[in-house]
């Protein structure tokens, strides 16, 4: 064929990449490409665009933090790709590739997915009679198309497949496993990434993301997949597939309500709300909740449809100021209490509050989450569920990036402290694992086979507390929150009506957060973060960014800027333990302490192309008249090791 010969020839001109040329040649001998696919290669070689190639056919997309995530849109759009634009100019078909997300990975994973669970079941259940899915999907590019082709390729397959009438967040998705007792599920998402972006997320029969083993033996079952098996599924087959119902949405919500622990505060102490989900799911379920605890709640009427190029905003990320930039308008104009936003698949939320000038100031990830973990341990404590001198048995789940401010408070307050790898699927597999050493204590001690999800919240506290581990709060640096295991991955639609409640809290005693967070400091020590974020794009930029991971492992540094290096610690080959003894599994991931008492750690992204470095600060302060200076310092200091920790990376990529 001419264009393998012209491929190969700009293989040997140094323009593409060997292994570019062998998945190429892969994907097309394989002969499951129909004929838009095989045009869009060849316009791709016709026109020499042999970084967009590169790109494409680097490599297989493999699951990471958060599951299979990629490009559906190509910086390249061929004309057969383009077709007939659909809603919102969107190109007809996604972009042809193995490293992109498109139809022929997500039949290859879906095929992959089903084998694995039929394997699962005949161990498990193997009574069932097929294997069981519920698949969610947010507003994106393709996420519809692409919900449905999951569907269909698993009822083709023999399996049986859920649906939802439209659009709904990952943490619904997260609760309805559970509820429905699927096998597994999966939510088509790219989270906050770009809107060129979209994901393939897998959830397993307890509801949260997929760990060891689960992970390991899906990809060994979708790499057993032959290309030239996803012809046969590239047709949507969805007679046999069901819709669900929407009392699924009342169900969820039902669920949500178990997050307040104190109802009566919102009775007593109104709030005035700004919301706004970016254009994405949030307020299919955080307004209707917000409602049922009568908080006032004004939207941000522009952002509130619905649309995959989220055209108002830079990015649908409320981590970033910008994003929220129309919701601190309307709050301010308003003057409301608080302002929270939603990312497009509702899993993340991000807070403004209002200090005592009426100005809305926003708060860090690192902020909200030590805020919510203070209130959960004090008021459960003051209702006594938690016992007053704390608890060992009790405990805050964080990552290990996530602000040690939550382990000073967990310590103060006599509660277990565990650090989990970065992402939420380690969270949610400390929540299984308390749930079945609870049953299996529980049956064994009492003779009683627990219905964990029908026992309620209080109940479900008192075993855990006796017989395994209680977890008050969950949450990650990325503005995950979790504050209840009636859902397995973090919950934005939950960590609103979590925080209205500390709101109303807070009201009560007619004090405002930026005064609380000073209380704080002087009660735990003062804490500040700071994230760096260095982008490496397509083919080339992943080589600089496995560069700099593998030269902290072989040189890793022994200062930075003016500070000495004291510890390192190398997750990837290090054996480390946890607080409850269990090993922390391997992982590509770096600690450094300095010679200051600061830290930061490395680690590459699982779900975007950059390296992350994340900086920890901690002073210790006693008196008001000190906090002012103690945080400027801070500041300072903290801002030299960012611009000598970006110098060195640089160096290190070559």
């Amino acid at each position: 064929m001419n264009i393998l010969k012209k491929i190969r020839s700009a293989g040997e001109h140094g323009n593409l990449f060997e292994v570019t040329i062998a998945n190429i040649e892969a994907w097309i001998n394989s002969n499951f490409l129909p004929d838009w696919a095989l045009a869009s290669i060849e316009e791709l070689v016709e026109k020499e665009a042999w970084n967009e190639l590169n790109n494409r056919f680097y490599k297989y997309l493999e699951f990471g933090t958060g599951g299979m995530r990629g490009r559906t849109i190509g910086e390249f759009i061929t004309k057969a790709e383009r077709g007939i634009p659909l809603e919102f100019e969107a190109p007809q078909h996604p972009a042809v590739g193995a490293a992109t997300l498109n139809d022929f990975n997500i039949i290859r994973a879906t095929i992959g997915l089903f084998h694995y669970c039929e394997q699962y079941l005949q161990i498990k259940s193997p009574n069932d009679t097929a294997a069981k899915i519920v698949i969610a999907h947010d507003v994106r590019f393709f996420s519809k198309h692409l919900s449905d082709l999951v569907a269909s390729t698993w009822v083709q397959l023999g399996g049986h497949a859920e649906i939802f009438s439209g659009p709904r967040s990952t943490p619904q998705l997260s609760f309805s496993v559970r509820y429905l007792g699927s096998t597994c599920g999966v939510v088509i998402t790219a989270s906050h990434n770009p809107p060129h972006d979209n994901g393939f997320k897998i959830y397993f029969d307890d509801g949260a993301q997929v760990v060891a083993p689960h992970d390991v033996g899906i990809i060994k079952c979708v790499d057993e997949v032959k290309l030239a098996d996803v012809s046969t599924y590239l047709n949507k087959e969805l007679d046999g597939v069901v819709t669900l119902p929407l009392s699924l949405d009342q169900a969820y919500l039902d669920g949500l309500e178990e997050n307040i622990l104190d109802p009566g505060l919102f009775k007593k102490n109104k709030l005035r709300i700004v919301f706004t989900p970016i254009h994405g799911t949030g307020g299919i379920i955080s307004l209707p909740l917000m409602e049922r605890f009568g908080i006032e709640v004004i939207p941000v009427e522009q952002q509130m449809k619905m649309d995959p190029r989220f055209p108002t905003v830079k990015s649908p990320n409320p981590e970033n100021a910008e994003a929220l930039s129309a919701a601190i308008a309307l709050a301010k104009n308003i003057k409301a209490d608080l302002l929270f936003g939603t990312d497009p698949d509702s899993d993340r939320m991000g807070v403004g509050v209002a200090d005592e000038d009426g100005e809305m100031k926003l708060l860090s990830g690192n902020i909200i989450g030590a805020l919510l973990a203070d209130y959960r341990i004090t008021k459960l404590k003051e209702l006594g569920v938690v016992p007053k001198n704390g608890s060992q048995n009790a405990a805050i789940i964080k990552t290990f990036v996530t602000t040690p401010f939550q382990e000073s408070i967990a310590d103060i307050h006599g509660i277990k402290v565990i650090n989990t790898l970065t992402g939420f699927k380690w969270i949610g597999e400390k929540l299984k694992i308390y749930e079945e050493q609870l049953r299996k204590n529980l049956l064994q001690t009492e003779n009683i086979s627990l219905n964990y999800d029908a026992t309620s919240y209080r109940k479900r506290a008192e075993l855990l507390l006796r017989y395994s581990t209680f977890t008050i709060f969950g949450g990650e640096e990325s503005y995950g929150y979790l504050g209840t295991d009636r859902v397995r991955d973090k919950d934005a639609n939950a960590a609103i009506v979590i925080f209205c409640e500390l709101a109303a809290a807070l009201k009560s005693k007619g004090k405002d957060f930026i005064e609380h967070l000073d209380e704080l400091y002087l009660k735990y020590g003062y804490f500040l973060e700071d994230l760096l974020n260095i982008y490496y794009e397509g083919a080339s930029g992943a080589v600089r960014i496995k560069s700099i991971l593998n030269s902290y492992r072989s040189h890793s540094p022994t200062e930075m800027g003016e500070y000495k290096v004291t510890k390192f610690t190398d997750f990837g080959k290090q054996t480390l333990y946890d607080a409850d003894g269990k090993e922390i599994p391997k992982q590509d991931f770096y600690m450094l302490e300095l010679d200051n008492g600061y830290s930061y750690a490395v680690r590459g992204s699982g779900t975007e192309p950059k390296i992350k470095f994340y900086l920890f600060a901690q002073e210790e302060v006693s008196e008001p008249s000190e906090l002012d200076t103690v945080k400027r310092k801070t500041a300072t200091t903290l801002k030299s090791l960012i611009q000598a920790i970006e110098d060195d990376a640089h160096r290190r990529a070559g």
